[in-house]
């Protein structure tokens, strides 16, 4: 039961915003008592704090799915987006943004989790596009993962709604695909641009 209200905890939350979602609406949603949903979580934040917990093993176990399937680098950032919007796709509002303003005590150890893992997925591509070809061979590596990192943590930080901040990602992916890619690079960024489905 704990593990099923979690799951629809995260998909309201996602849905209608970390703030806006009640116990009531979760219980309602679930057909049963808010006395149950209290016999597993004393009160909203700890339910947040699972909810997002799963969020982020779902996040990571699909980039890790991706990073597996033989992608070029390039391609690799964006089956990544794409998974992303997939992901995030029912909210109107921003999880982030939600989160940082109504929860910032939940919002800073998320993202001091996120810290870690996010800039050895950037690294591994870097490295992983320089071998390819696809970006050039005298990159400061650690240097160009902050500066992603930065461009990316920083949208979901001004964005309050998920699709300016999807719109906001590709501009950022594009940017700092740019900036690191050889001549083959280029070519392989305008094809994925040219994807029809790409927002």
């Amino acid at each position: 039961m704990k593990d099923k209200i979690i799951s629809k905890a995260t998909e309201l939350f996602l849905k209608l915003g970390f703030k806006s979602v009640t116990m009531d609406d979760i219980a309602n949603e679930m057909c049963i008592s808010k006395k149950t949903i209290y016999k597993f979580f004393c009160n909203k934040e700890i339910l947040i704090t699972e909810s997002t917990e799963m969020v982020h093993k779902a996040i990571h176990e699909s980039i890790n799915t991706i990073a597996t399937k033989g992608y070029n680098a390039i391609e690799e950032n964006f089956e990544i987006k794409k998974m992303f919007k997939e992901m995030f796709k029912s909210g109107e509002n921003s999880p982030a943004y939600q989160l940082k303003k109504h929860y910032p005590e939940i919002y800073n150890r998320v993202m001091s989790r996120e810290v870690n893992e996010c800039n050895t997925v950037f690294k591994q591509n870097i490295e992983k596009g320089i071998q390819q070809g696809l970006y050039r061979e005298n990159l400061e590596v650690d240097i160009y993962v902050g500066f992603y990192y930065t461009l990316i943590f920083s949208i979901h930080d001004i964005s309050s709604s998920e699709k300016e901040a999807q719109k906001l990602e590709l501009e950022a992916l594009e940017y700092h695909t740019r900036a690191m890619a050889t001549p083959i690079g280029i070519v392989e960024l305008e094809k994925q641009l040219q994807n029809p489905n790409i927002l």
